[in-house]
């Protein structure tokens, strides 16, 4: 799968860590920064590449991570087309790609260990949206329409 991986620098480690974990298991990678844990970098200019990335189809899925995960979620979610949610367990990692079409994962690099991030990772990937499950592409198409109705404000 071709994914988009971005951190601000408290992200930093989390990042370069998953960044060579999934290069491992045969993803294709397009790590978008940050390069050093060591100066202050703003996670909405990371989490703005990751979901830009996902949205214009560029890669499939994208990571964004920051110290909570919180900021990077919000950022990644002002991109239109993008569904990003922070998940520190498994089961909301795949739930939300299958009931919810999330397609960005917001993770937070002082809250989750590595190991953890990994299972998390791998269940968000490995997960697909239930488009054989009508009430699934109803609620989709609902949150769709709310982000349409908004846009058009802009």
């Amino acid at each position: 799968m071709k994914l988009a991986l971005g951190s601000d620098h408290a992200g930093y480690p989390l990042k370069a860590h998953l960044v060579e974990f999934l290069r491992a298991q045969g993803h294709e990678v397009l790590d978008l920064g940050t390069d050093s844990p060591d100066r202050s970098v703003d996670y909405p200019d990371y989490a703005r590449a990751v979901a830009e990335k996902v949205a214009s189809g560029e890669v499939e899925r994208g990571l964004a991570i920051c110290g909570s995960g919180v900021g990077a979620s919000i950022a990644a979610n002002k991109v239109p087309g993008v569904y990003a949610a922070m998940c520190h367990d498994t089961y909301s990692a795949h739930q939300g790609v299958e009931h919810d079409n999330m397609n960005v994962l917001s993770l937070g690099a002082r809250i989750i260990g590595v190991a953890l991030a990994e299972e998390i990772v791998q269940a968000f990937l490995g997960a697909r949206f239930q488009t054989d499950a009508e009430r699934h592409v109803r609620r989709h198409n609902k949150v769709k329409a709310i982000e349409a109705a908004y846009s058009k404000r802009a």
